[in-house]
């Protein structure tokens, strides 16, 4: 047995089918049970919901490079990274690390020591953390080894990101903000050109080496998805290859096309909150009020798929339910992970605590485990 022993009374609780419902909800063990199980605690004013999960979040790059050579023990800023991501009512993220051209924080290198740190912070934290590689498709020197190295890292999930400035490189021209980049890559910018060129010119070989990479993948049952894409062809090209999750889709149609192919839509919290892309790709919320999202991830902040949550129910797009759902039983479903994302018994004792006036987060749980609390909450449960 695991976990605290607690029975909540006096909060609206969210329960699938029900919506919020005068309830009062007990778990021990680390999961949801059916009777009484131990100390009353009052959360009378508070909403009890299940606990987010986030598909997407590449946010705790700053927690492990804040400054560059500030943070050498990347398991400190991976933890770090949980306490955040527990203070926002993330019960269970996505953590999505680059594998890309763009070295630096980006890099093939600087994967390799951020993966074995989430494998590492994964034992000592409360959220359940989920690596993520976004691998750059034109990397085809890394196919071969790939497979190998995603076992070695315990990463379940590949998404497949081409981010090359094709246009500019067909025509021979030198990308926007070059020097930068070549500089946070370590390399001369001269030198960071001819790369994008030489990688650039390799695309012809990129399709039929995606096809046998996302067998041995596939065989291999790692989850796939394929980010931004642009079309309908292209999401039809990737849902071929067995990669079933389309990451952003930059258009309605690629996301509708998604829709038709029942591939999972996953889009950005952030996006919706803004009422666009900050890129002019298809609103979030366009794609929400078309029944065409699964699930809303943080992208690059954490607070977001809450809050987006909140809007959603509280403009009247959609039911409380059907809102929260975006940020837990949808990506759960997702994930394949049909231990969590709603609070029935048998099930993880993954909550969130709002204050029912301000929607913010008193307190999380993950697993029965206290994952964030502070203040008058703390008190109720210490009393």
């Amino acid at each position: 047995m695991t976990g605290l022993a607690l029975d909540l009374t006096g909060a609206k609780v969210l329960r699938p089918g029900a919506g919020l419902v005068c309830d009062a909800l007990s778990f021990a063990g680390g999961k949801i049970v059916a009777d009484r199980a131990g100390r009353v605690v009052d959360l009378s004013g508070c909403l009890v919901l299940p606990g987010i999960v986030d598909l997407h979040g590449d946010g705790f790059e700053r927690h492990v490079a804040p400054r560059r050579g500030a943070m050498t023990d990347l398991e400190e800023g991976i933890a770090a990274a949980a306490a955040e991501l527990a203070s926002h009512g993330i019960t269970t993220a996505v953590l999505a690390q680059f594998h890309s051209w763009e070295g630096g924080l980006r890099g093939p290198e600087f994967a390799a020591r951020v993966m074995p740190a989430i494998a590492a912070a994964r034992a000592r934290v409360v959220p359940d953390l989920i690596p993520q590689l976004r691998f750059e498709t034109h990397l085809l020197d890394a196919y071969d080894d790939l497979p190998d190295w995603l076992t070695a890292w315990q990463v379940p999930y590949l998404v497949f990101n081409d981010h090359l400035p094709h246009d500019r490189l067909a025509e021979g021209r030198r990308p926007k903000q070059l020097t930068g980049q070549a500089l946070k890559a370590g390399r001369n910018p001269d030198r960071h050109f001819e790369y994008l060129l030489e990688l650039h010119a390799r695309g012809g070989e990129v399709p039929a080496a995606l096809d046998a990479l996302c067998a041995r993948l596939a065989a291999q049952g790692v989850r796939m998805g394929s980010h931004d894409d642009h079309n309908a062809g292209e999401r039809a090209d990737w849902r071929g290859r067995g990669v079933r999750i389309a990451e952003f889709p930059e258009t309605q149609e690629a996301a509708e096309s998604a829709r038709v192919g029942g591939d999972a839509i996953v889009m950005g919290a952030p996006n919706l909150m803004r009422g666009g892309s900050h890129k002019g790709n298809v609103s979030a919320l366009d794609v929400v009020a078309m029944g065409m999202c699964d699930a809303l991830a943080s992208d690059y902040h954490y607070p977001s798929p809450r809050r987006a949550a909140l809007r959603l129910a509280e403009t009247g797009v959609l039911p409380f339910e059907a809102a929260w759902d975006l940020v837990s039983c949808g990506p759960a479903r997702v994930l394949g992970m049909g231990d969590r994302g709603t609070l029935e018994v048998g099930k993880r004792a993954d909550f969130v605590v709002l204050e029912e006036m301000t929607g913010r987060v008193a307190a999380v749980f993950a697993a029965g485990r206290v994952a964030s609390m502070a203040g008058e909450m703390a008190e109720r449960f210490l009393s």
